[in-house]
């Protein structure tokens, strides 16, 4: 069992919804990044996407594109990131940690090298948003012999045809994209995610968690209530963009947070 696991055991027995919070590593800069991040936990974060910055994001939009490159002009890199969760560790040994991002710096790093040093690092679980199940065997089955959830996106144009084939590997949780598009794009409306959520939840025991277009408390409430829980990412990075402080950030997290778990 991960630690993944254990969080979605945790929080069903205590009949609460899960609040997943993104932020980009090393956004605006390696200090800034992990002081934000060690306060997650307090904030009310069952689980931490950390971003892995990429030059080439594809499915981000101009929030979390810019939060990549500001981390990149500060030094950030695969190794660093790695070294990011590592300090998370020394002082939380127990709130899951899934890394988001794209497969070329890993590929560069090698695949058996980097799932020993994630794993070291006490990472949890990875997303990986440009490997599509056909590219299984690449990542995806190494990661979960190491030990790693390998989480999957699902989306509105996921049909009943192809979801079976998103879900073969999928562990940890399913990611469900709320709209079509790319991050921060729209708002998310629970009238449109829950449908889609009881469909995947036909097809899977995995916990459902929706991503993508979730701003306020409000939302966050709203598409909680009609899944396992919520993601959000470009409203807390930028944020980090607008130069807010790490407590500023903070407490907009523990809005967002309680309102998942309001749910």
């Amino acid at each position: 069992m991960t630690r993944i696991d254990a969080k979605f055991a945790e929080l069903t027995t205590a009949g609460k919804k899960a609040f997943v919070a993104y932020v980009m590593a090393g956004d605006p800069d390696y200090e800034t990044s992990l002081e934000v991040i060690r306060g997650l936990p307090e904030a009310g974060v069952d689980i931490i996407e950390l971003g892995l910055p990429f030059t080439d994001p594809m499915a981000d939009g101009p929030t979390i594109q810019l939060a990549g490159q500001r981390a990149l002009e500060a030094g950030m890199t695969l190794e660093r990131t790695l070294q990011m969760a590592r300090e998370f560790r020394k002082t939380d040994d127990s709130t899951p940690i899934v890394m988001m991002g794209y497969y070329n710096p890993i590929f560069n790093r090698g695949v058996e090298q980097f799932l020993t040093d994630a794993k070291a690092a006490g990472i949890d679980g990875l997303i990986v948003v440009d490997l599509p199940p056909e590219e299984d065997d690449e990542l995806c089955i190494p990661a979960q012999k190491a030990g790693l959830n390998f989480i999957r996106l699902a989306t509105p144009t996921t049909d009943d045809k192809r979801l079976p084939k998103v879900l073969q590997n999928t562990s940890g949780f399913v990611y469900y994209v709320s709209i079509t598009g790319i991050t921060g794009a729209a708002a998310a409306e629970a009238a449109d995610v829950a449908p889609e959520v009881a469909r995947i939840k036909a097809a899977t025991d995995l916990p459902i968690v929706v991503g993508f277009g979730i701003r306020t408390p409000e939302t966050s409430r709203e598409i909680a209530s009609v899944a396992d829980g919520c993601v959000v990412g470009s409203a807390i990075v930028a944020k980090l963009g607008d130069g807010d402080s790490p407590a500023d950030v903070l407490n907009f997290v523990r809005g967002l947070a309680d309102g998942a778990h309001s749910a």
